[in-house]
């Protein structure tokens, strides 16, 4: 009889736990649902859809170990509960899916520790934080380490290339073959691979029974294999194109070519898993170091599991801070009216404009709803570029991609980067803008650009996410613009006037931007 209660306690326990996190489900539900649709999305976030079904092996492994454990409520885990709820809900009222994400992620550790105590968290917090792979990155993040990886691995695919002795010219992240180009885009960057790697080696770090710095190792050199197996790719593809055409870069042996690549780097990991067994004392078989396990005992008797008064107002608690959070009416997003840029005017005083076009392909993974691109000349033949693009909302993660980012993509070398006052009288005494030498070959031009977010002209990328997520939360906002003004630098010409020249078409064209980034 004593043993029925003990295992009906256990139960209670774990129905306890499953309300809690089903309230914190519904609460977060929205956000999920965008977390999903991620990973059908982009193929980078493919593999996350085994990655719940992984944790859950992970932990029914450790089974024979929780049947061992105390299991006891605790006050300090449902301090931290309220942490992570509270991470959840600023994440709701302020639209941003990212945060609300993952702190849903952390509201299913949290209950652990709440509800069952350090013990028990100890035995599966590690399956439980490999989740934290299945969230996206924040799209700011996703961007500049696509942009920084595509550079590196077109510079090392080109010196694969050069091994072949095949002339190869590269800019940015074009590889010239002479006679055809390739453009290494965000899909080519290596992502692909690096990021459901990295999760197999946390899988492998997991259950590879070594000491703790060759787990670190393990899971380190994911990046490394990552980047230099798909240059290796990049520079393959280049001679396969050299020798048989543009086909091979495209279609289903391009694709195969990455599979044959991930399969490598998953060889690489095996390979380093039993090299690191040979250093030191360990002298152990790689078939006996890392096994995938079941737990050893049938007939699991857990220890006895005592409900207290402290264990039910907890409960309570939790489920009532969830029901709280559920039924805070989310916040409708305020999406304030403007004139489209198709009307943005082309005559300013002396300076004429010429609009131009977006190729599509460019335009998808920029995720815009709006832009103006066009070449503004004035009576001297003067020319000055203004891009402005328009995000009538953030909250899912679109946001303009940064210049800094994404000019070296281009073949252009920043020369020097700073940040610099430009006078707007009468409209207001200066505004702070990002001043960008960027030099290629014989070629140089000047590029000013902030972000203009609701009243804002911002500087500095972080402190744009910082805004985003106040506004949102107190305005109800996360529209937003990037402005970019590029001129290039004649021969010979001074870069104090090629300034003169960018602050003064600002200064003519600064009225009138409210009309279109609504302040």
């Amino acid at each position: 009889m004593k043993h029925d209660l003990e295992n009906n306690n256990v139960y209670y326990l774990l129905l306890s736990y499953l309300l809690v996190i089903g309230v914190a489900f519904y609460a977060s539900f929205d956000s999920l649902v965008v977390m999903e649709q991620a990973w059908g999305a982009k193929e980078e976030y493919g593999y996350a859809y085994i990655i719940p079904f992984v944790s859950a092996y992970l932990i029914w492994q450790r089974l024979d170990k929780l049947s061992e454990a105390k299991f006891e409520s605790s006050l300090m885990g449902g301090v931290i509960f309220l942490g992570a709820m509270t991470i959840m809900l600023l994440g709701i009222l302020s639209a941003t899916h990212s945060i609300t994400q993952y702190g849903f992620i952390f509201t299913l550790i949290a209950a652990v520790y709440m509800l069952m105590g350090r013990a028990v968290l100890r035995i599966v917090i590690a399956p439980m934080l490999l989740l934290l792979t299945a969230v996206p990155l924040p799209v700011f993040i996703f961007n500049s380490l696509s942009g920084y990886l595509q550079l590196i691995s077109s510079e090392i695919g080109v010196g694969v290339i050069r091994l072949f002795g095949i002339s190869v010219f590269l800019e940015g992240n074009v590889i010239d073959l002479g006679t055809y180009k390739l453009q290494v885009v965000e899909a080519c960057s290596g992502l692909r691979y690096l990021f459901p790697l990295f999760s197999l080696s946390i899988i492998a770090a997991f259950l590879f029974k070594a000491a703790f710095w060759k787990r670190c190792v393990l899971v380190l050199s994911s990046l490394p294999i990552t980047v230099l197996m798909n240059s290796f790719r990049i520079g393959v593809i280049g001679v396969l194109v050299e020798y048989w055409g543009i086909e091979q870069a495209e279609g289903f042996l391009h694709d195969f070519e990455g599979w044959i690549i991930f399969m490598v780097c998953m060889a690489f990991l095996i390979i380093e898993m039993w090299l690191l067994l040979k250093i030191g004392s360990d002298n152990r078989k790689l078939s006996e170091a890392f096994s995938l396990e079941v737990p050893e005992n049938s007939d699991l008797k857990f220890r006895p599991v005592n409900l207290s008064l402290r264990f039910v107002v907890l409960t309570v608690a939790a489920i009532g801070i969830g029901i709280a959070i559920s039924l805070v009416n989310e916040r409708q997003e305020v999406i304030p009216d403007r004139e489209e840029f198709s009307t943005f005017p082309l005559v300013f005083d002396d300076w004429k404009g010429r609009r131009g076009e977006i190729e599509d392909e460019v335009l998808g993974a920029l995720q815009l709803d709006d832009y103006i691109i066009a070449d503004y000349t004035n009576r001297d033949g003067e020319i000055v570029n203004f891009y402005s693009a328009y995000y009538k909302s953030q909250r899912s993660g679109q946001a303009a991609h940064s210049p800094k980012s994404c000019i070296p993509g281009g073949g252009w070398k920043i020369d020097s980067f700073s940040t610099e006052s430009v006078d707007i009288s009468p409209v207001d005494e200066a505004i702070k803008v990002n001043r960008l030498l960027i030099v290629k070959g014989e070629h140089a031009q000047l590029v000013y650009y902030w972000f203009q977010q609701r009243g804002r002209v911002i500087t500095n990328e972080y402190l744009v996410k910082l805004y985003l997520f106040w506004d949102s939360l107190t305005m109800h906002r996360s529209d937003g613009s990037l402005m970019r003004f590029t001129t290039n630098i004649k021969p010979g010409e001074d870069t104090a006037t090629a300034d003169k020249r960018l602050e003064k078409f600002i200064r003519l064209t600064y009225s009138r931007y409210p009309e279109f980034i609504p302040e």
